[in-house]
Order: C-alpha cells, then structure tokens, then sequence
C-alpha cells in the first residue's frame, strides 16, 4: 500500500512538473528579455526565419532568440520523457506487450494466453528489483548423460562461477559415466562455496521411458518431467539448464525472479524464438499444441513446492498420454510436454524477458532480444549444430563460448568473503598439512608439491571398452604433455589393445588437443583409448601423478607400464597376453620386463623379428635404451644374455634399474612426490623388489623402441633437472 501512494505522489508530482515549469520559463524569458525596454516576443510564429520581426532584428539578437527557443524546446522533451516514464511505473495491472517482438523490458509474466483475459496476478510491482541476500544458496539443476555432455557442464559452470557472488548448490542428474567424471572433477576443483549432489538417471529411465522421443538428447531429455520427484522434498525452488547453456550475467539475477512470481505461477520460461509451434516450417508440419510461439526449456525457473501440491506429476502424464495418441512421439523432449501443460494451464506460467533465454538455432529471432552487449544474460547453442549455427552476430557468442571454454579453471577457486562456507573435511586436512610445512626448508616447494590438487578431467573422450574375458587383458600406460601429441597416432597404429593416458594441459591446450584428436581419422576409430586430463597448476611437472591418474583408471587385470615416447612392436598386446598365461601372472608376484631399445633416426624401416633387430644393433642403427647417457637404467635387463634367450629368464634388481614392466592392477603407485626429471621409475622399481616381485626379461620378440629424436626426449625435463638432485637428497624416496 505504502509502495502504491509513493508511486501515485511520483506521479502527481511529475505531472505538475510538467504543466509548472514550461509556463515559469515562458514568463522569465518573457520578463527578461527586453530590448531598450521592449519586450522580445518569443511566439512560433515571430521566431520564424521569415517572420517580419524576425527579419527586422539584428544578427546578436536572432542568434540569441534562437538558443532561448531551443534551450525551452529540449526542457519540454526531457519533462516528457519524465512523465512518460511515470506513467509506466505507475501502480495497475499491466497489459503487457502486444507486439509479436520479444520485451527488452524487465518480465511481467505476461503471454499470449493471458492476453486472451488471464491476467490474474501477472502484475508487477512498482519500486525496487528484489534482491538476493548475500549469502543466500542458490539452486541449480542439471541433466548430464555421456562423455561429450559432461564437457559441456564443465563450460557451463565456469561460465556460472565466473559471475556468481553467492554460495551454489549444483544437483546434477547424471549417468554413471557422468557422475564419475563429474565426480571427481569437482573433488579436485575444490571450488569454495559450492556443493554437488548427484541423483542417478538411470533410477528415472522407467519414470520417462515409455514416451517415444525422437530427439537427440534422448531419453535423459525427458528427465527434467519428474524433477518434482528426484530433487530432496525440502527443496522449494530451482534453476534448471541445459547443458549447453552459456551465462553472461550473475546467475542470482535469475535467481532473484523467483519473487515476481505471483499466484499460481510456478513455472519460469522464456517463449520460444523460432516458429517450430507455428507449424509453418514445413507442408504437413504438425507440432505438439503449445500457447502462441510456445516456451524454451533451456532455461525454467521451478518453483517445487507450489508444483508438488498442485500434483505435477499426474499433470504432465496425463497431459502426455492424451497427445501421444494423436503424436505418436515427442519431437523436442519433455519441451513439447511442458509446452502442451501450459496450453492447458496457461495460468502456471511467468515469462521471463527472452535475454533469459537467447537461442542460437537456425531461423530464431533472438537478435530481437539485445540492443547491445550489456543486455545479453543468457546464451543457448539449442542447436544440433553447436557453434556451426547459422546467426546474425555468431562470431561475437561463439568468441563468448571460447572464452570460458579455454579459461582457466584454478582462477574460480575464489571465496566468497563473509559466507561461511560448509566443512570439507578434506580441505581442512590439506591446510593443516600446509601449514606444518617449515617454508625456510630448502626443499619447500618440493615438499609442498606433494599436496597440490590437480583439477582432474577423466575420460576427456568417449570411451568404450569391455576387457576380454579370460582376465589376460593389458592396457598400456603412459603419461604425455602437449609437445608429445604427435606420438598418439603412431602409438594407436602399434598397439590394438587398451590404452590409458594422463594429459598434464592447461584449459586452452586441453581445448587444442579435442580439435587434434577430433580430426584424426585414426584417434577418432579408437574407442578404447582413455584420455585423462590433469590440469596445470604450479611450476612443476608431477609426472608420478600423472601416472598414477592413468594406472587408477584401467579396467583390465594387467597394465603395462611404458613411456609415451616408445612404440609397441607390432603385435606386442597379443604376446603379452600370451605371456601373461606363461608365466602365471595372476597367482605370483611378478614383474615382466619389455626390453626397450632407441634410434637417433627419425626415420626407421621397422624390423619385424628379432633376427631383424639384432642385424640394426650390430649396424648401429638402433641401441639399448640410454646406452649413450645411463648405462645403469637398463644394464640388469642383461641384453647380451637376451640376444641368444629363447625363453623367459629372471632378473636381479639392481640400484638405479627402471626398467619398462608389465605388472598386475593391484601393484603399488608411484611416489608422487618425485615431480620433473629424474629418479621417478627408479623408486618405483625399487618397491615392486622390495615387495618380492620376482622380474623377468621376455626373451624373443617383446620389445619397445624409442621414437626418433631419442637423446632429446628429455629437454621438456631438463629445467626440472635441477631439481633432481634435490629430489634425491631432500624428498626420500619410499622404500
């Protein structure tokens, strides 16, 4: 009531501004204005370039007439323009916009329908934008299935954290491949004043499952139906998106809408941009009903408890079966269910100003919902062709999209001054376990290292692969950064079997290596191929988490422990498998040993039997790995004993020895604490001894060679070379 008065006072008051002032003018111009004591008339008609006294006056007097006349004429229009916006803020019910353009305005919840008379609580009050308190959690909801979505949450939430200024809670419906991913992406990111739960959407595919749906997204494109029934009961409002939704703008703006909902609205929703509910694309095209252009569910504000109470889910279903008789199938997910519930009950909806919801598919009108920059809130690719969409200003979101794509991750770990975050055991451990550190130790860094958290991106690419069933499987290891990337295609052409990677990258090389990979005929065969990403963070290499984050993540019994820079001989997977049968690999501790071998050439015709090897080391054309430079790696192996073995023998570990090994999944990790160059195998050999692994050299023809430019494979380490030395002396090794 207090809030109607004002408004009635503001607008009184400006309408009396209005009618007072231009007459004062008048009369001070009028009364001020005087030439030897006549007055100066200032009438339209003698203020003409033609009138007679016009003509009769001097140049200093027309000049000054003329900037009087303007100086009045500009005070009119801005009162105008003050009136005018009086009016619009004055207190009623509002008609909302007639027009078939999308409001650039603040929404009043009012569509199409409520045009028709259904205006019943879709006015909005006058005064100040509600506010979201400080510290206030916001809720938001996503669907996530697959490998390929869960990269695209991850761009959407940076995009979220980058604006945000309150606490987040993320509930994110996911498949199991998605929660792992997901998962561990966030115990990594350790982003202060954020929570994730997880609900299974594979519990919710019989919940959905009996609509038919043609689109893309699937039968996880429906899931967004029964979130009234997966999110916790005490839950009363949220946030739901798309996966491919990008924020330009603090998602508590979006948040505080929530409180211009009024009466039975429950429903936030932006109306549709393209004709697809017209049903004029196509001769014969017949879509599901919906309100006028219909409503976009990339983006709905739910409020949950209103829809709990109003019965939702019976709603929907019923809604559902009764145009499934007639449309046989959905052609826009739980879009085209929503849209014929709102047909039915328009009065559920508020609608929100379309910068809520800008779509970027072929043949929208979203360019109507911006005048500049500054009015884009929200950013929707609701397209099958993502970037490649065809729009007026593309380049300018797509530049948007790639912003946050390539940003780098770590910088998001800020708090959010005065809002007490929730206890995460985890990180209270690690500062407890920072702060006993002496940071006048000389080997500071390096004992600091060990507690560094790499943001970690498993299985960047779709992975697909079920182990063979007699349980002699064995996936290859390694670990690689960007300047390796050349090494993948060669290593997939020599070795058929599973491979495990852990890419040590920055947001942006992570975001180079996808286009590399998507446009290698050979990478993009292999679906057995995982690739790990652990994000950069700090000045040093920690290529034992590197391996550890690739051993972690293998599912067959055997791993087989190699460099990035060798090349299988051809058909070593099937041998080793053999030889996983021979030498009982499953029931004693033991430790196979690939003989590995180098060439300074960058170019090798590659032999294809021992008797063929051995010819190349007599002729100087290939040597036993680091022969030149460290003779004590690989002198156990015992290679003139291999040249004449016709079958396995052991070995006896000697200091120093890091050799390349095949071992079982339960063999011991790798010491993290050794980062960059050096010694970091050395101490891994030395535990796999010092836990009676007996190791064995394979005899005939296992191998690996070193790829071409063998004796610089080590310049990526060799500032960390250094270190080393202090490594060995500061940082023990595990024994």
């Amino acid at each position: 009531m207090l809030g109607i008065c004002r408004g009635r006072r503001k607008f009184l008051a400006a309408s009396l501004t209005v009618l007072c002032i231009p007459a004062i003018t008048w009369l001070y111009l009028f009364a001020g204005s005087f030439e030897d004591g006549k007055p100066v008339s200032l009438s339209p008609l003698e203020s003409q370039p033609h009138s007679p006294r016009y003509a009769a006056a001097g140049p200093r007097e027309r000049e000054s007439l003329e900037v009087r006349v303007r100086e009045v004429e500009e005070e009119n229009r801005a009162l105008r323009r003050q009136l005018s916006l009086a009016q619009g803020r004055a207190p009623g019910p509002r008609r909302g916009n007639h027009s078939r353009t999308y409001s650039m305005e603040e929404g009043t919840g009012d569509s199409e329908s409520l045009r028709a008379g259904i205006v019943a609580g879709n006015s909005s009050e006058c005064g100040q934008q509600p506010v979201v308190e400080k510290c206030e959690t916001i809720h938001v909801a996503i669907v996530c299935a697959g490998y390929n979505a869960s990269r695209d949450v991850v761009t959407l939430v940076k995009s979220v954290l980058f604006h945000r200024r309150n606490p987040l809670h993320f509930h994110l419906i996911a498949d199991s491949i998605a929660e792992q991913i997901l998962a561990t992406l966030f115990q990594t990111w350790m982003v202060p004043a954020v929570r994730v739960d997880f609900y299974n959407a594979d519990e919710l595919k019989s919940e959905v499952s009996w609509i038919p749906n043609k689109h893309y997204s699937g039968i996880y494109g429906l899931m967004k139906l029964v979130l009234t029934k997966t999110l916790p009961a005490n839950l009363e409002r949220v946030i739901v998106l798309d996966t491919d939704i990008t924020f330009a703008t603090d998602i508590a703006e979006l948040w505080a809408v929530f409180h211009k909902f009024k009466g039975q609205q429950v429903l936030g929703l932006v109306e549709n941009q393209s004709d697809w509910y017209l049903g004029n694309l196509w001769k014969n095209h017949r879509p599901w009903p919906a309100l006028g252009r219909g409503y976009n569910t990339g983006v709905i504000l739910l409020l949950l408890d209103k829809l709990r109470k109003m019965k939702w889910e019976q709603m929907w279903r019923l809604t559902a079966e009764r145009e499934l008789m007639g449309m046989l199938s959905t052609s826009l997910a739980d879009q085209d269910i929503f849209n014929a519930v709102i047909k039915q009950n328009p009065f559920l909806v508020y609608q929100l100003p379309c910068f809520w919801n800008v779509q970027l598919s072929d043949h929208t009108r979203s360019e109507q919902c911006y005048r500049d920059v500054s009015d884009l809130k929200v950013i929707h690719w609701n397209s099958p062709k993502k970037l490649r969409v065809k729009n007026k200003h593309v380049e300018f979101f797509r530049n948007l999209y790639l912003t946050f794509l390539e940003y780098d991750g770590n910088l998001l770990r800020r708090e959010l001054f005065g809002c007490p975050s929730e206890a995460d055991v985890n990180s209270e451990n690690l500062q407890k376990q920072l702060s006993e550190l002496d940071e006048d130790d000389l080997c500071y860094e390096f004992r600091r290292e060990r507690f560094t958290v790499h943001r970690t991106h498993l299985y960047f690419l779709h992975y697909e692969y079920e182990p063979a069933s007699d349980n002699t499987d064995v996936t290859l290891v390694a670990q690689l950064s960007m300047d390796r990337l050349q090494m993948l295609e060669a290593i997939c052409k020599h070795w058929e079997g599973p491979i495990s990677l852990a890419l040590y990258l920055s947001d942006a090389e992570a975001q180079q290596f996808l286009r590399y990979a998507q446009g290698s005929e050979v990478l993009m065969s292999r679906h057995n191929v995982a690739y790990h990403i652990v994000y950069k963070e700090g000045q040093f290499y920690p290529v034992n988490l590197l391996r550890n984050v690739a051993m972690k993540h293998v599912g067959t019994p055997y791993l087989f422990l190699s460099d990035i820079d060798f090349l299988p001989m051809y058909g070593l997977y099937e041998y080793l498998r053999k030889s996983v049968i021979q030498l009982d690999l499953a029931n004693t501790k033991k430790a196979m040993i690939v003989p590995a071998f180098e060439t300074l050439r960058y170019r090798l015709s590659f032999p294809k039997s021992k008797a063929e090897l051995l010819s190349m080391l007599d002729m100087g054309t290939l040597f036993t790995f680091r022969y030149h430079v460290w003779t004590k790696g690989h002198a156990p192996t015992n290679f003139a004993k291999w040249r004449t073995a016709t079958t396995p023998y052991r070995v006896e570990w000697e200091a120093d020895f890091e050799p390349y090994v095949v071992v079982r999944r339960d063999c011991p990790e790798y010491d993290r604490r050794f980062v960059g160059f050096g010694w970091n195998k050395v101490a891994h050999i030395m535990e796999l001894d010092a836990q009676n692994n007996h190791m064995g050299t394979c005899s005939h023809l296992p191998r690996t060679f070193h790829g071409p430019g063998a004796l610089s494979s080590t310049i990526p380490y060799i500032i960390g070379h250094l270190s080393r030395n202090m490594n060995s002396s500061c940082c023990p090794m595990l024994t």
